[in-house]
């Protein structure tokens, strides 16, 4: 018996109205911060600006996957576009490890051959992106718990309000001290704040594409509560693997004492696996041991 759980509403697009408000303040910033930069000769601005491209990627992929993954399924993809949104998430990812990477590489030649920086405006413009990210962040973070999509995209603005706290605080050191090494520096900062959260995404981005077993989810458990059902013996050929973010998959073959209980079975073994591990796609083929009379042995000696 093959069930689906509710319609195509899917976690990232229940998080659109949040995603189009951030990514209008976040363009609406970038290009300011961008140009501020180069002005003032931050290498931590130009970073910063950097990230926040990443963010408007990061949110108009989200975007575009909320969208995508509406579409109903067809006979070559029978099920529909739901892996975009892993897509997207793993394409944030990787676009974001490279990002750090440039700006290690940048900061280090900075370290090394130390520019003037101009450190009042620095500061103002740090601060307004600070302020722009936390409310971004903010706009996110119930979405973020349901969607991994959204979660790339809150991870992103989030280490962005990170990073403009970090050139907050090296605009202050170049004030007050006149040490412009402190430019650089927070530059990198910025980058290794990126790299622990965006590997940690990527690896649940690609446990999802390989069909991984959720790490939410235990195999055991699922195991054990399914031959709790009156009238199921053992199960084998379990598999649990991720659709999109939010919404899990099972398939299982079950051996019953009587298959004519088959309606009973099945209704009992779906409400199970709905209330105790959120699974609403499954598909379970009922078996009976067979007996001992019909089982297959090897070939008679000669």
């Amino acid at each position: 018996m093959h069930v689906h759980g509710p319609g195509r509403t899917t976690a990232t697009s229940r998080s659109r109205p949040a995603l189009f408000l951030t990514l209008a303040l976040t363009v609406s910033f970038m290009a300011v911060e961008f140009v501020a930069g180069l002005w003032t000769g931050s290498l931590a601005l130009v970073a910063d600006a950097g990230h926040m491209l990443t963010d408007a990627g990061a949110l108009a992929l989200a975007l575009f996957a909320s969208w995508i993954a509406a579409r109903p399924p067809t006979p070559e993809k029978t099920y529909g576009y739901y892996r975009a949104e892993i897509l997207a998430a793993l394409v944030n990812a990787v676009f974001l490890l490279i990002v750090a990477g440039v700006v290690l590489y940048e900061a280090w030649r900075r370290i090394l051959a130390p520019s003037p920086v101009l450190g009042v405006p620095m500061a103002v413009v740090a601060a307004a992106g600070l302020a722009i990210n936390v409310t971004g962040a903010w706009l996110l973070h119930r979405g973020a718990r349901e969607s991994l999509n959204v979660r790339a995209a809150y991870l992103e603005v989030l280490a962005d309000a990170l990073s403009s706290l970090a050139v907050l605080v090296a605009a202050g050191v170049v004030i007050t001290t006149g040490i412009t090494l402190a430019d650089p520096l927070a530059s990198a900062a910025i980058a290794l704040l990126i790299l622990p959260r965006t590997w940690g995404l990527l690896r649940q981005a690609v446990n999802v594409l390989l069909e991984g077993t959720p790490a939410h989810l235990e195999l055991t458990e699922i195991e054990a509560a399914m031959t709790r059902v009156a009238g199921v013996r053992r199960v084998h050929d379990l598999h649990v693997w991720t659709l999109t973010s939010g919404r899990e998959a099972m398939s299982a073959h079950v051996v019953v004492a009587d298959v004519r209980e088959s309606e009973r079975l099945l209704e009992s073994l779906h409400a199970v696996l709905h209330a105790r591990f959120g699974i609403d796609h499954t598909t379970i083929q009922l078996e009976t041991e067979p007996s001992p009379l019909l089982r297959i042995k090897g070939p008679d000696p000669v």
